[in-house]
């Protein structure tokens, strides 16, 4: 799809510095747009300036009644308030963009042949249409519950097949890979070693800092899930090698990974940093959220149950938990599974310990 044509009245220019930067134009609406074409921060101005302001959601004081746009607004009052501030972050994104093409269009005349064509626009990235059938099937609901419909256009919309393992899950080599680049005491290795050895998201590892240790521990409330009732507090012990890679934080450090100024570190800021170690370091298919993953793995082949994972990563899903037991402690339930058979240990079963009928059998073949 043509830039054009994906962005209507987004039009390019270079700067005083000569870097190019984007800016939006229309019927008497210009809007900078910043200089990533496309990115998060992008979409999100474009979709502010093509709806208009507002506290509510881009666009709704110019909401028309049973639109798209009416719909989304509907959505981010009821639901934005029950997810934490990632998640609605994604909710937002995947939303305004469906709203820059479709939001003055009636909800009631959305149909499935809508729905595939949304999707097959798509078809480049198929993780983010996914993401977009979820939360536009999440909108199909609620016109349900508003009675604005009668049915659900989305369901039966297949997705497309993706990498059922999400993210890629760092290895032990990797690992070490990264710290052969990244010495003890620099920020890289900070960031590194605390999501490895706590499990904790982007979101929560910015936030980070001495305030959170208690009686050696680091206690914290997962952001996804602090304004779900059933979430947990994460109550972990310090890691030897976590707490020996903390002692080299100014002892006047408010968070764990502030930056040279001071200031916390975005969770945006943390993303892209950790984007351009991994690629330094080699590592691709590494990410931070791979790193939330690895700790699970490292307890699941150790032998830890579900459970165990759960009180460290802060799942309050045991299904989602059980994943890692599945996937990464088949070896080590092997293991356990064959020496527990009879002999394992100690070599195959001597005749005596045969059932009577083998050893009298056993006894005619000899004489």
């Amino acid at each position: 799809m043509k830039r054009a044509e994906r962005f209507p009245h987004a039009k390019s220019y270079r700067d005083r510095h000569g870097k190019i930067r984007w800016r939006y134009r229309h019927k008497g609406v210009t809007a900078e747009l910043g200089t990533d074409w496309g990115s998060e921060e992008f979409c999100r101005r474009y979709a502010a300036a093509v709806n208009g302001p507002a506290k509510d959601g881009a666009g709704a004081s110019r909401t028309a009644p049973g639109t798209l746009d009416d719909l989304a607004v509907r959505f981010y009052k009821l639901h934005l308030p029950t997810v934490g501030e990632s998640t609605a972050a994604n909710y937002r994104f995947v939303i305004d963009r469906l709203r820059v093409k479709h939001g003055h269009k009636r909800v009631s005349h959305m149909a499935r042949r809508h729905v595939i064509a949304i999707k097959a626009e798509m078809a480049d990235t198929p993780q983010q249409a996914n993401k977009t059938l979820k939360r536009l099937s999440q909108l199909m609901e609620l016109a349900k519950d508003l009675e604005w419909r009668t049915d659900n256009p989305v369901d039966g919309v297949k997705l497309y097949p993706t990498n059922p393992g999400g993210f890629h899950t760092w290895d032990e080599g990797e690992i070490a890979r990264f710290y052969e680049v990244y010495e003890i005491g620099s920020v890289p290795h900070l960031a590194m070693t605390l999501m490895l050895y706590t499990g904790a998201a982007k979101c929560d590892a910015v936030k980070l800092g001495r305030g959170n240790i208690r009686d050696g521990r680091l206690v914290y409330r997962r952001n996804k899930t602090r304004r779900n009732p059933e979430g947990i507090e994460v109550n972990i012990p310090i890691h030897p090698y976590l707490a020996e890679t903390l002692a080299h934080v100014p002892p006047d450090a408010f968070t764990f990974l502030q930056t040279k100024d001071g200031l916390s570190r975005s969770v945006k800021g943390l993303g892209t940093s950790m984007r351009k170690w991994c690629d330094k370091a080699g590592l691709p298919l590494c990410s931070s959220h791979g790193l939330r993953k690895a700790i699970c793995r490292r307890i699941a082949e150790a032998g830890g149950t579900a459970f165990a994972i759960m009180s460290v990563s802060g799942h309050i899903s045991l299904k989602e938990a059980q994943k890692y037991c599945e996937e990464f402690g088949r070896k080590g339930m092997a293991d356990s599974a064959i020496a527990s058979l009879p002999g394992g240990a100690n070599g195959e079963q001597k005749l005596t310990n045969h059932p009577a009928r083998f050893v009298e059998k056993s006894r005619k073949r000899l004489q």
